[in-house]
């Protein structure tokens, strides 16, 4: 062997550039096909500081992590949205920092400077010590020159603290009316089955005062029953799809329902005649990302497999947080049995895949396919399994 070497040097060089154009042609070949994906474990985030958008690559997992690297001087009262538990699964993430400012809280004569970022001027009043009621208002407003406030600020409009006795059962509650006409409009208290009222409709409402709502020839059963805090979901385009943040919290309210009890014919009837709202619930403001913005890369891997471009959004969401977009994403070492659950969306057994091609093992297309088909089969299409899956974690 030695001796037909040295009778043909040429032949090391040429093997060698054979071999090199070989490997050159494969990796052409596997970039070139788009079936093979690289997942990389480093995303692109969108950090909006006070309206000023910057541009970062960051291997942070969670939005606290990316926050605890940078050099920004959050002071206590800032705010971050999403929260610093958020975990950061994919590109063109957004987060969004909130600058606490000077606002001056009025309420009567009382004034209260507060250093706040908060948004919900309810919130702002509460954060600076005050107790708001659920009939109280609170409203963002701009300082008035005349009594020597400037900037932002938040004016509470209280409401009158009274007794309400209704059909014998007394109760402390709060009204915004300026009459007892209006209070019972106010609390939806109808006066349709010979009620008397004390004192008189035309009455001014005072602080602390009594008023009696009584029925006449009829006995009366009074219950109290929570009014469950109703929640409000508005759309942010700052924050990322599949995002949320609680702006403001709810609790729940109360009513005293109210039954007449009447006899006929020795038979007791039980008939509902009010339902008065002592205290209102105040709802839960969530505010939920519409922003999408899907890589190129991702959005061509998808459009091969089927997937409608409406739909990408949804996808991309749930193949983030299932695999953060690893085809090969396992709890098992590559070469053993794949009993598990395996793959972009990982579909369990991994060898469920196997339907929608023989290639499952390693092509990201034929993995969608699988995913799309599961998706429609079991949820009737993505968004119905998005919305499964944001509610309960997995699908």
């Amino acid at each position: 062997m030695k001796e037909r070497l040295k009778q043909r040097p040429y032949i090391i060089p040429v093997l060698g550039l054979f071999l090199g154009v070989g490997i050159v042609a494969t990796i052409w070949a596997t970039r070139s096909s788009g079936e093979t994906f690289r997942p990389s474990d480093a995303h692109v985030v969108y950090l909006f500081d006070s309206g000023d958008r910057h541009v970062l690559d960051t291997r942070a997992q969670t939005v606290g992590e990316l926050i605890g690297r940078l050099s920004l001087n959050l002071i206590a009262e800032d705010v971050v949205e999403p929260t610093l538990d958020t975990p950061i699964v994919e590109d063109n993430f957004r987060v969004n920092i909130y600058r606490a400012r000077p606002v001056t809280v009025v309420d009567g004569q009382n004034r209260i400077v507060t250093l706040t970022a908060q948004r919900s001027p309810r919130t702002v009043a509460k954060n600076a010590g005050l107790e708001v009621h659920a009939e109280d208002i609170a409203t963002f407003q701009q300082g008035d020159l005349g009594e020597n406030i400037l900037g932002e600020q938040v004016v509470v409009t209280r409401a009158t603290p009274i007794t309400l006795n209704l059909y014998g059962t007394q109760v402390s509650t709060y009204t915004l009316a300026k009459t007892v006409e209006d209070m019972l409009i106010e609390k939806r208290i109808a006066l349709d089955n010979g009620e008397n009222v004390v004192p008189e409709l035309a009455t001014k409402i005072t602080p602390n005062m009594q008023v009696f709502v009584l029925a006449r020839g009829a006995t009366v059963e009074t219950e109290e029953q929570v009014i469950a805090a109703p929640t409000e979901t508005v759309n942010d385009p700052r924050l990322s799809f599949g995002t949320t943040a609680t702006r403001q919290e709810g609790s729940p309210g109360k009513k005293f329902v109210t039954y007449l009890i009447t006899k006929k014919d020795n038979e007791t009837i039980r008939r509902l005649i009010q339902e008065a709202i002592i205290d209102p619930a105040v709802p839960k403001i969530v505010a939920r990302g519409t922003a999408i913005n899907v890589d190129k890369d991702k959005q061509a891997l998808m459009a091969k497999a089927g997937i409608r471009s409406s739909d990408f959004a949804y996808v991309n969401y749930i193949v983030s947080h299932e695999s953060n977009w690893n085809p090969y994403a396992s709890g098992f070492p590559r070469g053993t049995p794949y009993t598990g659950a395996y793959g972009l969306c990982q579909a369990y057994p991994g060898s469920k895949m196997a339907t929608a091609g023989s290639d499952w093992l390693d092509n990201p297309v034929t993995q969608l396919r699988w995913c799309n088909g599961y998706a429609v089969s079991r949820y009737g299409g993505w968004a119905a399994a998005y919305n499964y899956w944001s509610s309960h974690g997995n699908w």
